[in-house]
């Protein structure tokens, strides 16, 4: 989900990142200068704006394009209609609160929880790691959805993160467990792709990308 870094207050220990020209009061704790933890970030109001808790520091997630909706879209499209017929787990899109750590609270764009792992699942969102995690990528995303995001991810317990690149129309498969600095896979814009957690699912990327 798009992350803006434009301006950051750190003003009573909190960190807050805003577009450009927009001003934001989050009511919270005063703090001496420490990270931010979960019982902080609970203590934001009900977006929107919606924000993610990344190693502490507390960024906004503004709405994302047309374009990275209709990913997004395509994506839970094909991961939907997988499940109707292998009822095998459950799949959400943000905003949807991902909590990995007492630092890190993340607002993936889809979520594919498996049946076996549905224990973690709260009336807020996830309480531990997802099976996969979907990352659409933006400009101002790159550098935390590559970066310590997948680093957390790896960590905490995801096994497959699909970071998708719109601009390059590139689907980038990372198996967490197995390597965390590599790609397992990269699939162009017509590349045919499948994953162990989806047994029998094969589909063209080229349907993440369609933009009607």
């Amino acid at each position: 989900m798009p992350v803006v870094a434009a301006r950051s207050d750190r003003r009573a220990g909190v960190s807050i990142e805003v577009a450009a020209g927009a001003t934001y009061t989050v009511a919270m704790l005063k703090m001496k200068h420490r990270p931010l933890t979960v019982r902080d970030y609970r203590e934001l109001p009900e977006g929107p704006p919606h924000y993610q808790l990344i190693e502490g520091d507390l960024y906004m997630s503004p709405s994302p394009n047309r374009y990275h909706q209709h990913i997004s879209r395509n994506i839970e499209f094909v991961l939907m209609k997988y499940l109707e017929a292998h009822p095998s787990g459950i799949v959400y899109h943000a905003p949807f609160d991902v909590e990995l750590t007492d630092l890190n609270v993340y607002q993936p764009d889809i979520v594919f929880v498996r049946n076996a792992h549905r224990s973690i699942l709260t009336d807020q969102g996830a309480g531990g790691a997802p099976d996969v995690v979907v990352e659409i990528l933006s400009p101002r995303t790159s550098r935390f959805d590559l970066g310590v995001k997948r680093e957390v991810y790896a960590r905490t317990g995801v096994e497959e993160l699909w970071i998708v690149d719109p601009d390059a129309k590139r689907l980038m498969v990372y198996r967490l467990q197995e390597n965390a600095d590599s790609p397992h896979a990269t699939h162009g814009e017509t590349a045919t792709f499948t994953s162990p957690l989806f047994p029998g699912l094969t589909f063209l990327t080229t349907e993440f990308f369609r933009f009607d």
